[in-house]
């Protein structure tokens, strides 16, 4: 087993071990907030991540990746230019988040987003000053130390929110849980490597470098935004904040495949296949399949029971109120199968500096996301809006398939057969809940949530 194929190995094991770990603490975690908390605040502090989240990627030049993917990743001068980047980036999204708090508090009527999205903002100031070597890790998929990093933070997140909400059980227990976690991210990192040390320092030739993969990741993580943040910004505003609360909690829970597979993706795939660029493509390709075959069959495993049971786990461990969670969660989960496919391989476009198929991607996902939300709520209502959300992956795997058979990396016959696979798996496992009593309750509460029902 030659270095390269020990590193990845260790790589996985600690992204999946890691991620599983830190889902379990988010899961126990949000458990214990919806029983102390109103729905409404998860509904609320949606909106506010939604912003958050929006600001940070409509200004991501691909720090970060470019750390990762570039010959001069380990240089001190290239280090610490990204570094000066991150923290002007950071201070400038916290302006733009007191700019824009007045206007968005008045367009969503909600007076409390007056002071939430500049107090949550400053996670982005917090997280500008965190040192590069959390991307130096990444580059060497030294992914051990980078996951008891987040563990630890999370840990401690979780362990103030719910203290806080337990003795107030007010919108500040989340709030301040976020502020934790990024203060505790930001000490942790300047003990990650020994004598590793940031500084100001601005090198022209290493700011070009950054902004020539950064053009593309910036229009592919700003389309990356508006599809994937545009279902909770229009159903913001056709929803209810409770009912919006309940979709913010079945979309969590639908989309844990694909953080997985996207964790293993860049922290692994991505640096594994950059030291590989050098190889013709039919080689590249036929080094990745093997591989990817395995990773979709264990994520069908996985994604087969979700559709298929995941009503049982919402109606399970949590109370009537999130009773449309149930319905929501299948729905969903299937609609993330097309991205989960192309999580496993686009990363070798970002690898071979071809960004630019994903942004397109992401535009034409934006439009049918848009499109079909409106037609949908029209048409069906909150079923109508979900099942939207779920096709609006479709037209993002056409596009980015259309790229790797460009770039002669295409898989779609191995696509097929894993599709083939999970159908046949989610059917199989419908046939066992029937034999076995266990009925599909959660349609009844579908089936209500219809127009004239």
């Amino acid at each position: 087993m030659n270095a390269l194929k020990k590193v990845v190995i260790r790589g996985a094991f600690w992204t999946v071990a890691g991620y599983g770990a830190s889902q379990i603490l988010r899961f126990g975690g949000n458990l214990l907030l919806t029983r102390l908390l109103f729905p409404e605040f998860f509904g609320l502090m949606a909106l506010v991540n939604i912003f958050i989240i929006g600001l940070n990627l409509f200004s991501d030049v691909g720090i970060g990746l470019s750390i990762i993917q570039n010959r001069r990743g380990d240089e001190p001068a290239f280090l610490n230019t990204a570094w000066t980047l991150k923290i002007i980036r950071g201070l400038g999204i916290w302006i733009a988040c007191l700019l824009l708090a007045t206007p968005l508090a008045s367009l969503y009527e909600e007076p409390q987003l007056q002071w939430l999205i500049p107090v949550v903002g400053l996670t982005s100031v917090i997280d500008g000053f965190t040192s590069t070597a959390v991307y130096t890790l990444e580059r060497h998929m030294a992914i051990k130390k980078l996951t008891l990093l987040e563990l630890a933070a999370q840990a401690v997140q979780i362990t103030v929110m719910t203290v806080w909400a337990a003795i107030s059980p007010t919108l500040w227990a989340m709030v301040v849980g976020g502020l934790t976690y990024s203060t505790v991210k930001l000490i942790w990192s300047y003990r990650l490597i020994p004598g590793y040390s940031n500084r100001f320092q601005w090198e022209s030739s290493a700011v070009r470098e950054i902004f020539n993969l950064g053009r593309w990741i910036f229009v592919s993580t700003a389309l990356t935004f508006l599809a994937e943040q545009a279902d909770r910004l229009l159903l913001g505003k056709l929803f209810s904040l409770e009912l919006l609360g309940v979709y913010g909690i079945a979309l969590m829970l639908s989309d844990v495949p694909r953080q997985v597979v996207g964790a293993l993706s860049i922290r692994v795939v991505l640096p594994a296949t950059s030291k590989l660029t050098d190889l013709p493509r039919s080689e590249l390709r036929a080094k990745i399949l093997p591989y990817r075959k395995r990773l979709l069959l264990v994520t069908i495993a996985g994604m087969a029971l979700l559709i298929s049971a995941g009503d049982l786990l919402i109606l399970t461990l949590y109370d009537e109120r999130y009773a449309d969670a149930a319905w929501m969660l299948p729905i969903l989960a299937l609609g993330i199968w097309p991205r989960l496919l192309c999580s496993t391989i686009d990363s070798s476009l970002i690898a071979l500096g071809e960004v630019h198929y994903t942004a397109i991607g992401n535009f034409f996902r934006l439009l049918s996301t848009v499109g079909g939300i409106l037609v949908g709520f029209n048409l069906a209502g909150p079923v109508g809006a979900v099942v939207a959300v779920a096709l609006n992956d479709l037209m993002y795997y056409a596009c980015v398939n259309f790229g790797l058979h460009r770039e002669g990396m295409g898989c779609f016959k191995q696509d097929l057969k894993a599709t083939a696979l999970l159908l046949g798996s989610v059917v199989t496992i419908w046939m066992g809940r029937l034999a076995l009593g266990i009925g599909f309750s959660s349609w009844q509460t579908l089936m209500s949530a219809l127009p004239n029902s």
